[in-house]
């Protein structure tokens, strides 16, 4: 007879594969530490989109205004002139350079702003509002040489190739596919105006860019899909795990099985000590047994200072029997406070007369009245 170790066939790793979906407290974590489902292409993507839309209505505008640099930097020649040793007249480039670039800035600004805005607020649509320094701070891990290989060779690096490829091939055939019947504008741009010129190239690149962005945007939103299911697969988690961290964060259950055992026990002997105070015994006969406590000076109604089901039922009228305590049979009234009342609770008004009735039975018993 061969024997087998099944121990041998067992899936290496914390708990074998990795079959359920990640908990709150993983995710959270992940996320401390930088770790989203985020597509830089949807970035990219919608930037490109909006610098080419910006340029549409705003490279007139921005050409114009280029163009009229050249004769302001003429016209401020003879303010920036100052006179060498007294007679030689000597222009301060310098002073003239940083005002050219002061104004050439105030121009792109707004493309610059706008660029800075779509990719704020792209990102914080996939990830939400969340900051961390996490993923600034250095990890020896990452300067391993054999980890470094492992992510080239790797479905992500094959995925990003493939991606890449379609990226250039598909704006290629867009490139193509646009401009194969403007080359005639392009032929004859020598023969028009400068400012003719300026305008055709101005209105080729932004539609032309505006087409690219558009077939990019396609290329973004599958890799956004992308990045959300490797995420979510990544994140799955072993049934250990979700068993480690269901016991790292609310406690083994084992331990708190036997914690909970050990206040109920504490609680029944606390009970059973306090049972000999009683006045009475309500029992159904057999299933229930509650004792009842009446002391004017403590509470305005009876207490139930102990209950018990079952065996618990039948040590407590041995206990109340040891003490001389009076047993009353009373089968609804005693279903009714063991379902309605906890010990150290007063009775409910709703049973003031039923539990009267039978302390004023027992007092009569006992002489009182």
């Amino acid at each position: 007879m061969i024997r087998y170790d099944l121990q041998f066939f067992a899936k290496e790793g914390n708990g074998g594969e990795k079959t359920e979906p990640a908990t709150a407290k993983k995710l959270n974590d992940a996320r401390k530490e930088g770790q989203v489902a985020k597509s830089r292409e949807i970035v990219n993507g919608f930037s490109l989109l909006a610098l080419f839309l910006v340029l549409k209505f705003y490279v007139g505008y921005l050409g114009t205004s280029l163009l009229s640099l050249f004769p302001a930097f003429y016209d401020s020649i003879p303010e920036i002139t100052t006179f060498y040793q007294g007679f030689m007249p000597q222009a301060d480039i310098r002073l003239a350079f940083r005002r050219m670039l002061l104004r050439v800035l105030i121009l792109v600004a707004p493309i610059l702003l706008i660029g800075v805005l779509i990719a704020f607020v792209c990102n914080l649509a996939q990830v939400k509002w969340r900051p961390t320094t996490a993923p600034l701070k250095p990890k020896f891990r990452n300067m391993n040489p054999t980890s470094g290989f492992k992510k080239i060779i790797s479905v992500n690096s094959l995925v990003e190739l493939i991606k890449s490829i379609l990226k250039i091939g598909l704006i290629t055939y867009v490139c193509y596919n646009f401009l194969r019947d403007k080359w005639i504008y392009l032929m004859n741009i020598y023969d028009i105006s400068l400012m003719q010129g300026l305008q055709i190239i101005a209105k080729l690149v932004t539609d032309l860019g505006i087409r690219i962005a558009a077939v990019y945007m396609l290329i973004a939103l599958g890799d956004y899909i992308y990045q959300k299911v490797k995420f979510s697969n990544d994140m799955k988690m072993t049934k250990q795990e979700v068993k480690d961290e269901y016991k790292n964060s609310e406690g083994d259950p084992q331990i708190k099985g036997q914690i909970k055992a050990r206040m109920r026990e504490a609680s029944r002997r606390r009970m059973m000590q306090a049972l000999p105070q009683a006045d009475v015994v309500i029992t159904n006969p057999t299933h229930y047994a509650v004792a009842i406590k009446y002391d004017p000076e403590v509470a305005d109604a009876p207490l139930v200072i102990a209950k018990g089901e079952d065996y618990l039922a039948q040590r407590i009228k041995e206990v109340a029997k040891e003490n001389h305590i009076e047993i009353v049979e009373n089968k609804p009234l005693a279903r009714m406070l063991y379902a309605n009342v906890d010990v150290g609770q007063a009775i409910p008004p709703e049973l003031y007369q039923a539990v009267a009735e039978v302390l004023a039975f027992v007092y009569h018993l006992q002489g009182k009245v």
